[in-house]
This record gives structure tokens, sequence and C-alpha cells, in this order.
């Protein structure tokens, strides 16, 4: 929340607009007294009323939560991704995820507080619980705990940006009875962690900005502290956490631009004095949640001391620094002559080839060399089988080694012919090289250049052992400087589907990466094979850390391949569809992950709404009129803009994003958004109902309680005790009415239970949703 600015005015044309002007300058003048007193005065604490709602708020949302928490007792869709990294985490075997770790760290202190091994890897959706022993309800107690106290949470947000009661509840219902929310924060699944470390971030830079008028204080440093905190537990969580950043991001701009301003009304800042209000909101917000995220994948690293799934995903070097590791113990030094098996890094295809040639002619008109198909295949077969061989001009024996920078060349065994690049454009890439081979003759003759490859082992040192499966390499053309590479689109059916390989101009790019996998020429008695046992090596964090982080950010980009359940952005506000979670067909249960439609579409037409009064405010302003202030009253449009503006700006900072990503997206992405909707649909209630800011030296007095100031902002029936609240609880009413309807009609689809008929399926087919037993 930014600072409060004073309220926009005309000049007056005549005399009459003139009064209206002085009016308006005096409405101002008060307005700007009471925003100011308000700041400065810490209001009384909640009456018994906020305390009483409060506590039955926070009642229901673990009830809500907790209820049934223990159905279904198998494993429910992406519980086999969480609760197995919980089990490697207490097997301290090294796997590899595209989130960062804290909130998987939480899932494995919950497995190590009641004493499981871990022994169970939630392979499969329906894998029984009860018959594997896994304390499934304590790791499901976790999220559904996070869950459960964001409902307070957001209604705390309300109390302390000074919002009625009815609104407080309002919106703090909308997402206490919000299907989707319930159903996310009760299975084994890092959304609930995310939803309420984004939810205490928004309330503690609520309580910070309460202290704008009393800086560098000790509550003001604590709750600047705090709020870094918050924003590290969620961008520790998921990267979607960025968001939130954004978020208070975009608040504290706005605060540190009215800081500089000189005209400020709390009079003009030194250079010097703004610069300790930027290191200080520097340190809190950006320098805090960087140490804190830094120290969880500490932890991961210090916990993860075991070979496991993870390797593949990560360096020769890195693995080196894991025990049992597979790749080290069985890397076997490879020597001219040798037959070897080379495989990609990222998409785990051999290269291979076989006697069908390129097509004359593409799809796309293009003209290919028609030369032998060079292709990456999925399983390992004789035509992955390659002998690398040396330079005709050098004499090496059987035995030699071959070294880091070596020029090579590849004869393809089973069509005795040899790995080519040339200047032909490949089948997908006009601008990348076709992959082809060449028979004996020409490879000796006039293509000999155009046959020779340099071995450029990733992070190598020169003439350092070329190795199997540890020496990870970019095999570089030596005449164009082109590395081999592929991805996972398949060729057309000339091709068989298989994958694409072609010569990449970008050197640098991670994907250009293979690595030998074996030797089939090797003797199974040869010495090479006979291994000395060695020592787990040491790499310093940040390395470790920058190497993973590279990796997690390049997979999470590739989660581009479709989903059956996947949904775009556009559909979300509007629940268009769900997830299918898990379903029972002897019962005919399903959990089919949806929100509560009515709750759902009633926050997405106030959004609507809150745009369309604030776009006619500034047409209104253009024209020299006034409305707002004149019709609500004096402060309408400060709090407008800045409290409910500060809602919407995080609804749209965790919401526009998704259109620019071109990953996998689910229902579940929308969560955080919904929560600030729900305090955008709270906030703008009490606008609509008139409550009235109190203005002057009345604020000011009645936010004194016994001679005492305390930080919590004062209730509007503090603030104004003759406010006629009939109308608004009504509309309260009616809105908790219908929201719990909703809630309790899907409630069989949050929770997995009672199983339902084929009519009353049908029913609960809205908008057409995906749900399963419906014949």
């Amino acid at each position: 929340m930014s600072s409060p600015s004073g309220i926009r005015q005309r000049p007056a044309g005549n005399t009459k607009k003139g009064n209206v002007a002085g009016s308006n300058a005096i409405r101002e003048d008060k307005t700007d007294t009471f925003l100011t007193a308000a700041s400065k005065a810490q209001g009384t604490s909640g009456g018994w009323d906020y305390k009483i709602a409060f506590a039955i708020i926070t009642i229901l949302g673990f009830a809500t939560r907790f209820w049934g928490i223990s159905h279904p007792n198998e494993v429910v869709f992406d519980e086999v991704h969480f609760g197995k990294f919980a089990s490697y985490y207490l097997q301290r075997t090294y796997f590899f995820d595209v989130h960062p770790p804290f909130g998987k760290l939480l899932f494995a202190l919950m497995g190590w507080f009641v004493g499981y091994d871990g022994n169970f890897l939630f392979d499969n959706i329906g894998d029984s619980y009860i018959d594997n022993k896994v304390p499934y309800v304590a790791y499901r107690a976790l999220p559904a705990l996070m869950g459960a106290l964001t409902v307070p949470t957001v209604f705390l947000i309300m109390w302390e940006s000074g919002y009625t009661l009815p609104a407080a509840v309002v919106a703090a219902g909308l997402v206490l009875f919000d299907n989707a929310h319930i159903g996310q924060t009760r299975l084994i699944l890092l959304d609930a962690t995310l939803v309420f470390a984004m939810s205490m971030s928004v309330l503690c830079y609520i309580r910070f900005s309460k202290f704008r008028y009393e800086p560098f204080g000790r509550k003001w440093w604590k709750w600047l502290l705090l709020t870094g905190v918050s924003l590290s537990c969620v961008i520790s969580t998921k990267y979607v956490g960025l968001f939130t950043f954004l978020t208070v991001g975009a608040a504290v701009a706005i605060d540190l631009w009215s800081l500089l301003d000189i005209k400020r009304k709390g009079g003009a800042l030194s250079l010097r004095e703004f610069g300790k209000h930027f290191l200080a909101r520097a340190t809190g917000l950006i320098v805090v949640p960087f140490l804190f995220y830094l120290f969880w994948f500490q932890v991961h690293f210090a916990i993860l001391t075991r070979s496991g799934p993870g390797d593949d995903f990560m360096s020769p070097e890195f693995q080196e620094t894991l025990s049992d590791n597979v790749m080290t113990m069985q890397s076997v030094g490879i020597e001219y002559y040798d037959d070897i098996v080379m495989r990609h890094k990222d998409t785990k295809g051999y290269l291979h080839s076989h006697p069908d040639k390129y097509p004359l002619r593409y799809d796309d008109g293009r003209v290919s060399s028609q030369g032998q198909q060079v292709t990456g295949y999925p399983f390992n077969d004789t035509n992955n089988h390659w002998q690398i061989l040396p330079m005709k001009q050098d004499d090496i024996k059987v035995g030699r080694a071959v070294l880091n920078g070596d020029l090579v060349q590849l004869r393809h065994l089973v069509t005795n012919t040899v790995l080519l690049s040339h200047d032909v454009a490949s089948p997908f890439f006009p601008t990348n090289q076709e992959f082809t081979t060449v028979s004996l003759e020409e490879a000796a003759g006039d293509r000999y250049n155009d046959t020779l490859f340099q071995i450029d082992i990733v992070n190598g040192k020169d003439q350092q052992e070329f190795k199997t499966m540890s020496g990870q390499f970019k095999l570089i053309h030596a005449p164009s400087r082109v590395a081999m590479w592929t991805h996972t689109t398949p060729l057309p059916d000339w091709g068989f589907k298989q994958q694409e390989i072609n010569g990449n101009k970008n050197l640098a790019e991670g994907s250009n990466i293979w690595y030998v996998e074996e030797i089939p020429s090797l003797p199974a008695d040869s010495e090479r094979l006979k291994k000395e046992p060695r020592k787990i090596k040491h790499v310093p964090f940040l390395k470790k850390y920058l190497e993973l982080q590279r990796a997690m950010f390049f997979h999470n980009n590739a989660l581009t391949s479709s989903h059956p359940y996947a949904s775009q952005p556009i559909q979300w506000p509007f629940l268009l569809r769900g997830v299918s979670f898990w379903t029972h067909n002897d019962s005919k249960q399903q959990i089919y992950f949806l929100g509560n439609p009515i709750g759902w579409w009633l926050v997405s037409s106030v959004l609507a709404v809150f745009a369309g009064i604030v776009g006619a405010d500034q047409l209104s302003l253009r024209r020299g009129i006034d409305a707002l202030d004149e019709l609500w009253g004096p402060g309408a449009r400060s709090r407008l803009y800045n409290s409910t503006g500060f809602f919407f700006l995080a609804w749209a900072a965790h919401y526009l994003p998704f259109f620019l990503m071109g990953r996998q997206l689910f229902l579940h992405h929308y969560l955080p958004a919904h929560l600030a909707s729900a305090l955008v649909t709270g906030a703008l209630m009490e606008f609509v109902f008139n409550v009235e800011p109190l203005a002057g030296e009345e604020a000011f007095n009645n936010s004194k309680v016994k001679g005492k100031n305390t930080p919590r902002s004062s209730t509007t029936r503090d603030r104004i005790p003759t406010q006629n609240y009939l109308a608004m609880w009504a509309a309260t009413g009616v809105i908790l009415t219908l929201v719990i309807g909703g809630w309790w009609f899907f409630l069989p689809l949050t929770y997995g239970k009672p199983g339902l008929t084929v009519e009353q399926v049908l029913a609960r087919k809205w908008l057409n949703y995906d749900l399963h037993f419906a014949k």
C-alpha cells in the first residue's frame, strides 16, 4: 500500500464554481487531516464483534479443511510427486524437481516428526496408503493447517486495512467456502503453502505500511523483515511466488516515489534520508528473502547426499559429490577404435542411423541431400553403435585414449558409413545443418573434412581423458562449428517418428550435451572395467546452486506437452473447467478439483465492476467532475485507489503473467489471484454501500482508547458509531448464503464422498465439466 495521496481538484471558472472549489478545498484539507491522523495514530483494538467473527471463521477454516482428511486412503493426483519427494528426503536420496525445496522440506519434516522412514515411493495414483503403512494423514495435515490458517489471514488483512466487519466476513467467507481452496489444501500438494505465504506477505506489508510515519522504529523493522521472510517462503515454494514480489514491489515503488516528493505532506526528505529508506527496503524485501531462499537450497544439498533419480539432470562434477553414484562408478575410459553408444542428456535419445534416406523434398518445398538418415532413437539397438576413429594423418594404434579436444571420425558399424554434417538445411530447422553419413571412400576423399568432429567435454580440462557416463560432451563439427543437437518433435512418417538430429549454431546451449552410455566392444574381463574405491568430491555451494538453478529453469520451461486437464488463463476466472484428481469405480466416488462456481463468478464480476468504477472516475475527472468524493464523501477515492487498488494489483500480478507462459497450466495456478479477488470483493462491497471514512479531528480523537495507542486500525464502527450496517449485513447474508449453497452442492466432488448417481453427476455439470460416472 502506498502512502495516501491528496484528492485531485479542478480549477474554478466562475464564482459559483469557485465556491464549489473552495468547499472541495476544505474537504480536501479535512481528508488529509484524517488520512494523516489515521496513519500516525494507532487505532483502537478490534471490538468484541470482530474477535468473535475471527474465532468463528478460524474454527470453520479448520473444520472445512480437516473434515474427512483420511479419505481417500490412496495416492491422489500429484501426491505421486510430492509424497515421493518427501520419501527421497527421508532416504537422503538425490532427486530433481522444477520447484524450490521449501514446501517439500516441510513434508519431509512432517514425516520425520512421525518417525516415517520413507520406504514408500508413491509410484502410482490409487496405490493404497493402508497396505503400505504410510502416515498419509500426517502429511495431509500440513497443507490442511496452512489452508485453515489462510482463512483467518484473509480476515486479518481486511481488519488491518480498516474495513468493516461485513466486508471482512465476506472476503474471508469467499475463501472459507471455496471448493478449490479446500480441495487443494487437503492433499499432499504445495499450493496450500504457497497461498498461505502469499497472504502472509500481503498482511505483513499492510502492517508495515501502517508504521510508515514512524520509520526505523522497532515495529517498523519487525514488519518489514516479516514481510521479507514471508516473501521468501512464497518464492521458496514455487517460482510463481515471484508474482507476490511483483505485487509488494509495485507498492514499495509507489511509496518510495511519494517519499521522494519535495512537497510531501510530512515534509521533504533529504537525499540521505531517502537513501536510508531505499536501502532499508532493499535489505528487508530483497536481500533477506534471497538469503533465506539460498538457505533452503543449502539444507536441500545437506540432506540429499546419496545418488538417486535426480543424478541424470546434473553434471558429472555434481554427481561426484554424491555417494553410490552409478555414473562415476561405471565410468570407463574410451580408446580409439572402441565401439560406443551415445545418448542425448536431455531427451535420452540415442544417436542412431539406418539405410533409409532423407526425402528429396520436405513438406515446405525445401530440398534435402537425400543422404542416409541420422536420427535420435529411444531404444538401444545395434543401429546405435559407432566406432570412434582418429584423424587419418594420425598414426594411432589400438589402446590410445581419446582426449578432450581431439578431432575424430565416427563410423556407423551396421551401414559401414561415416558421420557427416554439411551446409544443407535440416528437416525442421532451415538455419541448422543436416546430419547424414557417407561411404568410407568419400570420407577418406573429397568429403574428409566434413567428417571431422571435435570432442568438447563439458567443463573439461585440456587433454582430459574422455570417459563413458561421466564425460558429458558436445560433438562439434570442425569445419562449420555447429554442435550436434536433437529435440523431442518427431520426424514425419518417412523418418519413422524418430527424433531429428541437426547442427546447432549456438554452441553454448545446454541442450547440446551428450554422453557415452556404454562400450559394447569392451570384453567383460577387460582390465578397464576394474574399479578402485573413489572418494566423494566437494563442490562449492554456490556452484552447485547455480547448476541446479539453471536445470530447474530449463526443465520448467520445457513443460509444454499437452495434458488432458490443462487449461488456459482466460478460462480460470469463469471456472470453465476443472481437474480430475481421483476416481473409485466401485463406489462411484471422485475428487474433481473445481472452485465454488457462485463464489468465482461473483468475484470475477466484482473485478469488472471495480475496473469500471476506476475508468468512469478517470473519465469524469478529465471532464472536471469530481464524482467520487461528492457522491461517496471525502477520502473515498484515496481508499478506493490505495487500498482496494492494492488488492486489485495483487490479483493482476498473480494472474496476467500466465498469459505470457508457454508451459502447462492448470486451474490451481489461479488460487493466489482468486484470494486477491476475494479481498477486492469485500472492499468494494463496503464502497458500494457508502461506508464513509471519518474526517478531521474526530478521527484522531476516536483512534485513542484510555489514552493508549495500539497498532490495530480502528474499526469503522469505532470511527462512525451512528453508521447503519443493516444494508451491508443483508448483502453479506445473501452472498454467504449463495456461496455456502454452492459449496455444499459441490461438496461430494471436493471431499470425494459420498458417491453420486448418474443424475446427481449430471446435475453438477453446470458448464459441461468433464466429470466421471456421468453415464
